[in-house]
């Protein structure tokens, strides 16, 4: 079954745009070097053919687990936005209630996740436990070093 993952529509170009690249530039080329070491002889005893094959195989497993993300990708009004709880693409501000130090942070799909731009994937920890969660709620999220507390201090869309 998949998975539907709702995208900026920024995020879904720049998906569509990888695709295109990987299906226009990079297939090409793989063909190329598929040709090139079979014109090279034995086919039996010609590693650089065998080498070719597997990097096509695995160039045409990432286009196609690409075309599915971009298939059951949807684009988010942002503007729709309930900003009485934490969703995807919504931004929070949260305090460590352990250390008092406060963040933000955006929630996006797994693809767009970029912690230096402040964007964190709601498959992590922290997102996961963040959704759904209301100004004034603490979430407990499980982290490595244990249970870390957070309060939610706003919510707000671009």
């Amino acid at each position: 079954m998949s998975k539907v993952s709702y995208y900026t529509p920024e995020g879904l170009k720049k998906l569509k745009d990888e695709l295109n690249h990987l299906k226009d530039v990079e297939r090409p080329k793989a063909s190329q070097a598929i040709a090139e070491a079979r014109d090279k002889g034995d086919l039996s005893e010609n590693a650089e053919y065998d080498a070719a094959k597997e990097a096509q195989g695995l160039l045409e497993m990432k286009i196609s687990k690409l075309e599915e993300v971009v298939a059951n990708a949807r684009v988010i009004d942002e503007s729709q936005l309930d900003t009485s709880k934490v969703l995807v693409h919504s931004h929070v501000k949260i305090k460590n209630k352990t250390n008092g130090a406060e963040m933000e942070y955006k929630l996006v799909a797994q693809s767009e996740a970029d912690l230096k731009s402040g964007k964190i994937s709601v498959d992590s920890p922290i997102g996961k436990g963040l959704l759904g969660k209301q100004v004034g709620d603490t979430a407990e999220i499980e982290v490595p070093n244990g249970t870390v507390k957070f309060e939610v201090i706003d919510i707000w869309r671009d």
